[in-house]
């Protein structure tokens, strides 16, 4: 008799640390391989998460080949897995998702840019201004900074997380004043929303950051240029007195 499959929910696994070279060195890896690139190009296309047969079903391999992938690119924090409900023959359904640590390439779906855009328009229409959408962006800042705390400096952090963002950020020093970095923002993910809405996007970037450095503590924003003063924007940060 064939031995009963064991059909328990994956075993969590620990976020990556994506301070580390090495673990970012795996991640990229990983999207070197074909199928995982499909899977991950049809995981960041999907509004929802996916079941492994849908998967399989949309980049035409058999569910079986699928599956190795799925758990390759789970073990370097590429996808996250939920248990939803039993399938057709009474197992557990394991949908994936593209989790916050896998890279953006663009492909988020069309829907997130239309939502974005309503909840803008609707924090104008209930009267929302910069210093609520500095606090929103604080606390986001607060969250994200977690994952940092390892990291060798707030800097480093801060301009690792700006650029898994897709801010692409360039640093460089003051020639005037030697404690002083300045951050400038070679691209804008936020795009035409931070053109429509500055006042509010601009004002959840830098909450982003200041919330993000408070957390950490040796590093605070000494100056934050938005998009309506200067092109690419930029912030000064300076070590914590």
């Amino acid at each position: 008799m064939a031995a009963e499959r064991d059909h328990r929910p994956p075993a969590a696994v620990d976020a990556p640390d994506l301070t580390d070279p090495a673990a970012r060195l795996q991640l990229f890896k990983t999207l070197g391989d074909n199928t995982r690139y499909a899977i991950y190009l049809e995981l960041a296309r999907s509004a929802r998460p996916l079941t492994t047969a849908e998967i399989a079903d949309l980049i035409e391999l058999h569910p079986n080949t699928v599956r190795p992938h799925l758990e390759r690119m789970r073990d370097v924090g590429l996808v996250s897995v939920e248990v939803a409900g039993r399938g057709d023959v009474g197992r557990p359904q394991h949908r994936y998702s593209l989790s916050d640590a896998a890279p953006s390439l663009g492909l988020e779906p069309p829907v997130l840019p239309v939502l974005a855009r309503m909840v803008l328009s609707m924090a104008e229409r209930l009267g929302a201004g910069p210093t609520d959408a500095f606090a929103v962006g604080e606390d986001e800042g607060h969250a994200r900074s977690v994952a940092f705390r390892s990291a060798p400096s707030s800097l480093e952090a801060v301009v690792s997380d700006l650029d898994r963002l897709g801010f692409d950020p360039v640093v460089h020093g003051d020639p005037d004043d030697d404690e002083l970095a300045v951050v400038a923002f070679a691209n804008c993910p936020f795009g035409d929303l931070a053109e429509r809405h500055p006042d509010l996007v601009c004002s959840l970037h830098h909450g982003l950051i200041a919330g993000f450095l408070a957390e950490l503590g040796d590093t605070d924003v000494r100056e934050f240029c938005s998009v309506a003063a200067r092109t690419p924007c930029q912030v000064s940060l300076v070590g914590a007195p």
